[in-house]
Order: structure tokens, then C-alpha cells, then sequence
């Protein structure tokens, strides 16, 4: 009896497999292309009054291919033992061969035979605070295997701390998000190790979460519910694409159960340049904080109680010291700016208690000389207050849109400085070593929270003028009747791109002439450099970038009887490093999705070109057609006046993030720079 009974537990077992894999089988086109099918993604949390949040994960994953197996062949998940508990609570392997189930984890958080939950030092570059993961291996699955997991996290992420996102200066932030979480029991009631205390986030008494419901893989069903306490109001809201989410909540006494679903979600196909998936794809927020307001006040408070910005003799000093040849406020603004931007390297040491939310006091930051973009931030406060100044430390997400609801959306830290007529300037040490400006506009159109003691809503950096970045090109040349063209060109710079052109200069001192003399030989690989003369790089501050070509190129045109056939040199794509348009592909001719450049900039090129001889008429293959509209503009033209050609091309983009509706302008622009530098003039007597 007890024989046919487990038999027809396991005809029922693989029927429902089978069932399955034939619900998935279905439509083989709709998952052309894709890796794995998550065909359930659960996460459910409880939040204590405290804010301590308890969290199971629970996930099945169909494998499609071979890179869906090696992709899932470890179970992993990323946490800080200061502020997070988590576990690998059960993993099972589902074969779609033989309809077994492998058991890797069993539900005691085991491994079975031959697997091992490991908890290790997670690998660290650049910043070193003791994160760790836990991982299991899966070994080997096949296509059809499905890969079951349950996990539990309790605890916090700041949002300072989360990983996967960009932040400074490109790098990656700490890798220390949360991979799948859950457990097939229930949590909330099992013993766990440690003193919750450490577990309660910062903002005490409050719950935040920034839920993706949306994926780089196919999901058929994802399920995020949350329990609060009904008094603690939670506020919500979804955003971007809302295509099939629903909503519902239950009271259960004095709690309540909000439960957010979204079905069949697909892999967005991005665009070139597309701006972050949270800023186009389906996002839930959530948060128990009344505002921004609160979060301002309780971002000063923190600090302010830990004694961040509390100066030491040594500072005090030092600022004294680096202030006496000080005219201006705004001299003493950019001299400490740049000082704690050249001299505090980027390197994060942990604190301990605290750190993630926490910005270094000035005594640590001081002696270390390092930190990450908190702790610079905190050293220029420190020195701005030292100096007299009324400063504060303020958040901002670099290159992600904020929204209103007031979670954690942040992932880089800033500092504001008062002015004596009462007006805030934004000061960011960490984008700005090497860079000409006190804010990089690079972060321009951007959100940002001060924390200000009589708190502060969200706000925007306003687009930077496109004057403020220009790049410039201008040469005087010569064409010789064996086709040599001999001349000058001046490259100089401002804001952006100053810092871009000066990138020529980011190694050692010993290779600083071959990259400039690069610039040149990679558009004309024949040419002969007489003379290379630039600004001195070690006082970039005093003025713009300016570098002045002395050079020679054998064949450069072609002089044939009555015609001359040439490119002017300047039109050519001279120091494209300061020119991040010429590296969109235009051959797409719509978007549908918003998209951005590294900056707003100004792009001035001209060139006065002496012929060997009188020419009357010109003939240039290529309709160049101008371009005006509110974010780009663009125009060229050549002057024929007998042994005299002179040349001009202007091109101005006006934002650093565009809308979809820009594009058709922005191409446009950019299309006919590529094309001017590819087509030549053709001269006749």
C-alpha cells in the first residue's frame, strides 16, 4: 500500500512538472533569446514597530539554455554582518530529465551531502567594509531544470551602500545588495542568532524598500507584500510602465497587508544611451516617512550627533594655511573644494558602527586622507565650518531619477555651502579631482536632499549652459602644391569638457607627449609633429586647458591640373575624447525611450586653410542640413575667396538627459559632423 501510494505521488509530481513545462513550451518565440524563466518570484516582509524588517524571498527559475544553467550554477547573496542577517534556508534542483528533485540546501539551512552553505569576506576594490556573502553551489543543471529557492533576510541596506548602481566617477558601489531572500516556514516566528538591535535601521521606527518589478529575464508572476502596523501609513506608488499591476490590502487588527503583483513581465530591449532601467521600467516604492522634509532632518541630526563635522587643531590649521591667499568667498570655497578633492583619496575604510550612513569625522578623514563620497563630503564640511561657513552634507543619486516618495533613493554623497546673501551652493569633492567646475555637471538634471536642520524638500540641479562646456578647434594651415598641408590648431576647453580634453594627461608624465602627439596620428598616421605646447597641467585650476599643434602632413590633399581635393583637418574629429555625441550611432532612426550624453556642451570648429593657388569654385558632395530646436543646434558653412578657404562648424547640445522626442535633432546633428569629417571639398579654378 505505502508503495503505490509514493507511486502516485510521484505520477502526480511529474504530471504537474510536465504541466508546467508545457505552460512555458507553449509560446517558444516569446522567449527566443532568453536564459531562464522566473515563473514565481516572492517576497513577503514584516516590519516590526522598531522598522526592523523581516524578509523571505522565495523563487522558482526555469532554466532555457545553457547560459540560464552557468549563470545559476551558485546561490548567492550579498549582506553586512553590521547590519543584516541572512540565510540560504532551502535549495532544490526540480530535473527535468528524470522528474527528481535534488535537494542542495534542505530546510534546516543545510547543506545535503557533498554542498556547503559557505559565509565569507566578500572580494572588496576601493571600498573595504567588511561585507560578506553566503553562497552555495548548485552544480550542474540542464536546459528544463528548475532551480527552486528560499532565503531570509533581517535587517537594512542603506541605500548608500546598495549595489549595481553607478556612482562615482562611473565605479560600481558597494556590492553589497540582497540576492533572492525566503523561506518556505515561516520566518517571523523562528530564533534567530545576534541582538536584533543592530538591525533596526537609522531612521528608527520607519520601513523603506525600492522594489524593481521588472527584469532582464522573462517573470510570469512577481509578488511583493509588506506588513505594518496600520499607524505607520505607509505611503506607495508604482511608477513608469504600469502594464499589469494590481493592488490590494487587508487589515488584520492593528496591521495591515499590502500585497503588489505584476504578471508576464518581459525584458525591455534598450536603446543605445537609455537612461536607468528605475528611470523606464516598472518601479514600486514604498516608505513610512512623511516626507522629504523628515528624512533631511533626520540626515542632519545623524551626523550632527556623531560629530562629523567637528574640526581638530590640525584642520583648523590647515585650513588657515590654505586659505591665506584667499580674495573672494568664492575663493575660499574652491580652494577647499579642490584641496579636500586632489588630497582625500578614494578608498573606504570602515568606521564600524555606523558606517554607510554615517560620514567619518573630520579627525579620521583627516589622518586617513581617504574615504568614499560620504567622507569627502564630510571633510569639506568639516573645513567650510572651520572656515566660517555654514555648511551641510546632502544626498543625491548619480545618473537615477528620484522620486517623490521619500525612500532611500540615493547612492553618492555631497556637500552644500550657505552664502553670506543666503543662497546654497552644491559642492561635490568627489567628481571634481582634475575638473574646473565645484559641482560636476555631469550630475546635472539630477535630484538631490540637503540635510538641513529645518529640514529640506527634494530637489533638481538645473541643466548646466552649453557655453560652460566648450571645446574649440582652431587652426591656421597652409596646402603646398605637392599636397603637403603645413599649420596650426588650438584645442582649448571649458567645464566638461576641459576635464575631457585633459584626459591626455591621465598617465604617467613619461607618456603625456606620445598621447597628445595620438590625438593627431590617429586621424592622419603620416603626419610629421614639429611642436606640441599646453597649459601647465598641475595648475589647471588658474585656466582653461589649452594644447597648440605644430605639425606637417606629406599627401594630405590631392592637387590634380585645375582641381584640389582635401577635408579641412580640424573637421576631422581632432580630440573626439571631448565630443561624447560622435559615439552615438545614428543609424538608428527612432527612439522610444529617453536618453542621455555626459554633459550639455559647445562644439566651435574652425580652420582658415591657404591654397597653393586661386580656385573660383568649390563643389561639396553632402547636403549638410542645419539643425534648430530648443536641445540641439548645429551649422557649418566654407568661405571660398580666391586662395583663401575658410571653414566653420558649430554644433550646441543643450541637456545631458534627452527625451525620445529630442532624438530626430540630436541625430541629426550629430550625423552631419560625421559627415563633414568625411567629406571632401573639391576645389576648381
Amino acid at each position: 500500500m505505502k508503495k503505490q501510494f509514493l507511486l502516485l505521488c510521484l505520477l502526480i509530481a511529474t504530471a504537474t512538472m510536465q504541466a508546467q513545462e508545457k505552460d512555458y513550451m507553449k509560446e517558444p518565440t516569446k522567449y527566443k533569446g532568453c536564459h531562464t524563466l522566473t515563473t514565481f518570484d516572492s517576497t513577503k516582509v514584516f516590519m516590526e514597530e522598531s522598522g526592523l524588517s523581516r524578509v523571505e524571498y522565495h523563487k522558482r527559475i526555469v532554466m532555457l539554455d545553457y547560459e540560464g544553467c552557468k549563470a545559476n550554477s551558485v546561490v548567492k547573496m550579498d549582506y553586512d554582518p553590521l547590519s543584516a542577517y541572512v540565510e540560504i534556508r532551502q535549495v532544490l534542483v526540480h530535473r527535468s530529465y528524470s522528474g527528481k528533485t535534488d535537494t542542495i540546501v534542505a530546510e534546516n539551512g543545510k547543506g545535503s551531502a557533498g554542498s556547503t552553505v559557505y559565509d565569507y569576506i566578500a572580494p572588496a576594490r576601493l571600498i573595504y567594509w567588511g561585507a560578506s556573502q553566503k553562497m552555495v553551489e548548485v552544480g550542474h543543471l540542464d536546459p528544463s531544470d528548475e532551480l527552486e529557492i528560499w532565503t531570509f533576510r533581517k535587517g537594512y541596506t542603506y541605500a548608500l551602500l546598495s549595489g549595481e548602481r553607478k556612482t562615482e566617477n562611473g565605479k560600481l558601489a558597494a556590492a553589497l545588495k540582497f540576492a533572492v531572500a525566503g523561506s518556505p516556514l515561516s520566518a517571523f516566528s523562528s530564533p534567530l542568532p545576534e541582538d536584533d538591535s543592530r538591525y533596526i535601521p537609522p531612521m528608527r521606527g520607519h520601513f523603506y524598500d525600492i522594489v524593481p518589478f521588472w527584469s532582464d529575464q522573462p517573470v510570469t508572476d512577481k509578488v511583493y507584500s509588506v506588513n505594518v502596523l496600520t499607524s505607520k501609513k505607509l505611503r506607495f506608488s508604482f511608477y513608469n510602465d504600469l502594464t499589469g499591476v494590481t493592488m490590494d490590502s487587508t487589515v488584520q487588527g492593528d496591521r495591515t497587508i499590502y500585497t503588489f503583483r505584476r504578471h508576464d513581465i518581459m525584458p525591455l530591449k534598450h536603446e543605445p544611451s537609455a537612461l536607468a532601467d528605475n528611470d523606464m521600467q516598472c518601479k514600486l516604492l514604498l516608505s513610512t516617512a512623511p516626507n522629504w522634509e523628515s528624512k533631511s532632518m533626520w540626515f542632519y541630526g545623524v551626523n550632527e550627533d556623531y560629530g562629523s563635522f567637528k574640526s581638530t587643531p590640525e584642520v583648523t590649521a590647515k585650513v588657515r594655511e590654505l586659505l591665506a591667499p584667499a580674495k573672494s568667498e568664492q575663493d575660499s570655497i574652491s580652494i577647499l573644494t579642490h584641496w579636500v578633492a586632489d588630497n582625500i583619496r578614494y578608498c573606504g575604510i570602515s568606521m564600524g558602527e555606523g558606517e554607510g550612513y554615517t560620514l567619518h569625522n573630520a579627525e579620521m578623514n583627516f589622518t586617513d586622507r581617504c574615504g568614499v563620497c560620504k567622507d569627502k563630503a564630510g571633510m569639506l564640511v568639516a573645513m567650510l565650518r572651520a572656515a566660517g561657513f555654514k555648511s551641510y552634507a546632502a544626498m543625491t543619486m548619480a545618473h537615477e531619477r528620484i522620486d517623490r516618495i521619500p525612500a532611500d533613493q540615493f547612492n553618492h554623497s555631497v556637500c552644500v555651502v550657505q552664502h553670506r546673501n543666503g543662497q546654497y551652493e552644491l559642492l561635490d569633492p568627489t567628481w571634481v579631482p582634475g575638473v574646473r567646475e565645484l559641482w560636476s555637471s555631469a550630475e546635472q538634471q539630477q535630484g538631490y536632499l540637503m540635510g538641513l536642520p529645518q529640514g529640506a524638500d527634494l530637489m533638481e540641479t538645473p541643466v548646466s549652459p552649453a557655453e560652460n562646456h566648450y571645446v574649440r578647434i582652431s587652426g591656421t594651415s597652409k596646402i603646398k602644391k605637392n599636397g603637403t598641408l603645413e599649420g596650426t590648431f588650438t584645442v582649448t576647453a571649458e567645464g566638461q569638457s576641459d576635464a575631457a580634453v585633459r584626459g591626455v594627461f591621465k598617465a604617467r608624465q613619461s607618456e603625456w607627449q606620445r598621447n597628445l602627439e595620438l590625438e593627431l596620428l590617429r586621424i592622419a598616421p603620416n603626419a610629421v609633429i614639429k611642436k606640441v605646447t599646453h597649459t601647465d597641467e598641475d595648475r589647471y585650476l588658474e585656466q582653461p586647458v589649452s594644447i597648440t599643434y605644430k605639425y606637417s602632413i606629406p599627401d594630405y590633399a590631392i592637387v590634380d591640373g585645375d582641381n584640389i581635393v582635401f577635408i579641412p583637418l580640424t573637421a576631422r574629429g581632432l580630440y573626439r575624447r571631448a565630443m561624447g555625441h560622435l559615439y552615438f550611432d545614428t543609424t538608428l532612426t527612432e527612439r522610444t525611450q529617453p536618453f542621455s550624453d555626459r554633459c550639455s556642451r559647445l562644439v566651435e570648429i574652425s580652420e582658415t586653410i591657404t591654397l597653393p593657388t586661386e580656385y573660383k569654385t568649390m563643389d561639396y558632395n553632402a547636403h549638410i542640413e542645419g539643425v534648430v530646436s530648443p536641445a540641439v543646434n548645429y551649422g557649418c558653412g566654407f568661405r571660398l575667396d580666391g586662395k583663401t578657404l575658410v571653414f566653420g562648424e558649430s554644433a550646441m547640445f543643450n541637456k545631458r538627459v534627452y527625451d525620445a522626442a529630442d532624438w530626430p535633432a540630436f541625430r541629426q546633428a550629430v550625423a552631419n559632423q560625421k559627415k563633414v569629417a568625411a567629406t571632401p571639398v573639391v576645389l576648381k579654378k
